[in-house]
């Protein structure tokens, strides 16, 4: 029932956000904001089948490890850190950010790169104001942890340099 919950999630929300509103974005009046990067606009192919890979992955972690959704109103229960999750605490938006990216660079639209940016930044703000403060009431201690050991968006992190000058 979990596994049906999400391919519906991810057809309804997914679809919705990468395919309907790129869609109705391209069918406006904004498509005469275009760029001519010829043949290399073939190269987005991979950052769309990239980030779909990345999003699917990381909702099957939610369905089977997490035994839940990707979606707000029917969490997972269990916490999960496991996957692409050991390295990036939200590879499913950016699964999302890099398929839009692909789509963009492959339909060679300005306004796809601009919806890009404003995706980005509601996730940013979603993650900051809702899920992270719920996620701390939710697992406590154990998700402190993980925020201490694995970064938000990049699976790196910039170290601060110490007055000795080691990092």
């Amino acid at each position: 029932m979990v596994l049906l919950k999400t391919l519906i999630l991810t057809v309804v929300a997914l679809g919705t956000g990468t395919v309907l509103i790129p869609y109705l974005l391209l069918s406006s009046q904004f498509t005469s904001l275009s760029l001519q990067i010829g043949v290399f606009r073939y190269f987005g192919v991979l950052p769309i089948l990239l980030g779909a890979s990345i999003y699917l992955w990381c909702a099957l972690d939610f369905t089977f490890a997490g035994k839940g959704t990707p979606a707000p109103i029917d969490p997972p229960k269990e916490l999960v850190t496991q996957g692409l999750y050991r390295y990036v605490r939200n590879p499913m938006y950016l699964g999302v950010i890099i398929l839009l990216f692909g789509e963009a660079l492959l339909l060679e639209s300005c306004v796809l790169f601009a919806y890009t940016v404003v995706v980005f930044l509601s996730f940013y703000l979603f993650v900051v104001l809702y899920e992270e403060p719920v996620l701390k009431r939710k697992f406590g201690e154990s998700y402190q942890r993980y925020c201490e050991l694995v970064p938000r968006w990049l699976p790196f992190r910039i170290q601060d340099k110490d007055k000795s000058g080691s990092v």
